[in-house]
């Protein structure tokens, strides 16, 4: 989500985009339930995030609206999303590059879908593209 870097802006993408860290929680607790929680098919920064997912609710499963996503802390929103201006989208998509991603989704589900379609239409994408 384009935003500000404003603390308050990115707070409100991080509450935005918080679904998006319930809908990966909800994967890992799957792949901790076949492989353990100790296992090495699961790195431990993402089991430790699902300690406290309680009562997940697949209704709400893949909804920007999530309301079983408490358990979700920035750092997961941060780690799996794009918040801020188009400079930061920009300097994380890059990063990504250098670590071989090739390929990245566009999940516009937050209040400023307009926003960020324009964002990526006129101030990401066309950086992006060799």
């Amino acid at each position: 989500m384009t935003a500000d870097d404003s603390p308050a802006a990115l707070a409100h993408a991080r509450d935005q985009c918080r679904w998006f860290g319930g809908m990966v929680g909800n994967h890992v607790a799957d792949l901790v339930a076949k492989y353990g929680e100790h296992s090495s098919m699961v790195p431990e920064e993402l089991t430790a995030y699902i300690k406290d997912r309680q009562g997940y609710d697949y209704s709400h499963h893949g909804r920007a609206d999530n309301p079983d996503t408490a358990f979700v802390p920035d750092e997961i929103v941060d780690r799996f999303c794009l918040l801020g201006p188009a400079e930061a989208h920009i300097d994380k998509l890059r990063h990504l590059r250098e670590l071989g991603v090739d390929q990245f989704a566009v999940y516009a589900m937050h209040d400023d879908r307009e926003g960020t379609i324009d964002a990526y239409g006129s101030e990401i994408i066309p950086v992006l593209t060799p």
